[in-house]
């Protein structure tokens, strides 16, 4: 009875609360996490506890609803975080040919498909494989990650246009994307080593030391892309069917099960560069198997990530929200799983029927105030809750980490190098080294 008074509640409310924010483009749930985790703190230091019964559930409803309906701003508004990046190409597609609901409701899909994995598979099978599986691979931890890095730059190949040079002019025009992606994962990379031997964040916002810089690296420079092209997006299509067939959405789950389930498992690895090892290694080309593999493997990444904090004796913290809720809530056994699982079905549920009215809503809310209005409301919430939880030395990395993030955007490269700001410390940190680079550098 306590159940079903407190927990199902409390994760349908924390669904709602995230899948209606995740509308909000740029906004993540971590920065979501990070201040109710203050108000949390401040809670407990005046006597009054959160039973894990709500606690938890609401956390777990939290990470669901982001993980299912922020592909909304990132098909509709073009300002994803780094693990949704792949969906913002094929998905602009849609919505540029009107048809944004349908990419969305396509990658929904996908969500779906990672949903059902997690709860049918991953639920009954995880106390048994992942601790066995965590002590086999945990010494070869730090050179897969290196491998990983390899493969990301490598993969960044030389693009050569049809410009009409010839000789040096073409060499250096096709290197040129390359080599603002190798000096954007360099730039990061420094900040990355900064924030984690010398970060200027005060001390008691220390757990969120990282979301500056990566509001900063993703957000940021999409919003401001937004106000200087002042986009007028095209009459959507609101009666709409999603064309897919079974083998279609089996092939994209499986490659977006391979990419979020390596990300989620892997300490520092993202949805995103998960995502890219899945694309890679399963060949998918069609547009729409490729949104249904990112929708799997986002949820994947998020809610499986967040979920390997509960599995019994694994004791293990993968991605932000695993981390915020670490100081919070402490699992015990396998009640706190159980429960997890449970709170993971009941925000699932929900967030899947939402994304089809919260589609409709963000889409007349964009044909009513427009992109520019929209981009500066969610900018100024963003440097609020930037400014609010990090102080100064917060928005100074935010600032640093913008211009790193305009590199990509400018020129024409990937992203994801941006995520050398935590790949490149960590690399090094595992192998031992990282002391040494950060004495070369002056940081010690």
């Amino acid at each position: 009875m306590t159940l079903l008074v407190h927990a199902v509640p409390a994760a349908l409310l924390g669904t709602c609360f995230s899948s209606a924010l995740s509308c909000i483009p740029g906004l993540h749930v971590y920065n979501i996490m990070g201040l109710l985790a203050l108000l949390a703190h401040t809670a407990s230091a005046a006597g009054l506890s959160i039973p894990i019964e709500i606690a938890l559930p609401f956390a777990v409803g939290l990470m669901v609803g982001y993980s299912v309906l922020n592909t909304i701003p990132s098909v509709l508004l073009a300002a994803p975080d780094e693990s949704a990046m792949f969906t913002v190409l094929p998905g602009q597609k849609f919505f540029l040919s009107g048809r944004g609901l349908e990419g969305i409701l396509v990658t929904t899909i996908g969500s779906a498909a990672g949903l059902m994995l997690l709860l049918a598979i991953v639920g009954p099978l995880g106390p048994t494989l992942l601790p066995s599986a965590q002590k086999v691979l945990r010494p070869h931890v730090h050179w897969v990650l290196w491998c990983v890095i390899a493969f990301m730059l490598m993969s960044e190949w030389p693009k050569s246009r049809p410009t009409g040079q010839a000789g040096w002019g073409r060499f250096l025009d096709s290197w040129k994307s390359t080599g603002i992606g190798l000096l954007t994962f360099l730039l990061a990379g420094l900040l990355g080593f900064v924030l984690y031997f010398r970060t200027p964040v005060a001390a008691g916002a220390a757990f969120q030391n990282l979301m500056p810089a990566f509001v900063g690296l993703f957000t940021i420079p999409w919003l401001l892309l937004n106000l200087a092209n002042n986009v007028q997006p095209p009459k959507q299509e609101m009666n709409c069917t999603t064309r897919m067939d079974t083998a279609m959405a089996l092939r994209g789950a499986f490659a977006g099960a391979l990419g979020g389930g390596f990300a989620a498992f892997f300490p520092v690895v993202t949805g995103g560069i998960g995502g890219l090892l899945a694309g890679h290694a399963t060949a998918i080309r069609n547009d729409r198997t490729f949104l249904v593999s990112q929708g799997t493997s986002k949820l994947i990444y998020y809610v499986g990530g967040l979920l390997l904090f509960f599995v019994p004796g694994l004791g293990i913290t993968r991605g932000g929200g695993a981390w915020i809720i670490s100081g919070i809530v402490v699992p015990y056994g396998r009640y706190e799983y159980l429960l997890a699982l449970a709170s993971i079905a009941i925000g699932g549920s929900c967030a899947l029927l939402l994304v089809s009215p919260l589609t409709r809503l963000t889409l007349a809310a964009i044909s009513r105030i427009g992109y520019r209005l929209i981009s500066i409301g969610a900018f100024c919430a963003i440097v609020g809750i930037v400014g609010g939880i990090t102080g100064w030395g917060g928005l100074g990395i935010m600032v640093v980490a913008t211009g790193i993030g305009l590199l990509p955007v400018l020129f024409g490269s990937r992203r994801m190098n941006c995520l050398g700001v935590i790949l490149l410390p960590m690399a090094c940190n595992m192998s031992g080294v990282g002391s040494y680079v950060a004495q070369i550098l002056g940081l010690l």
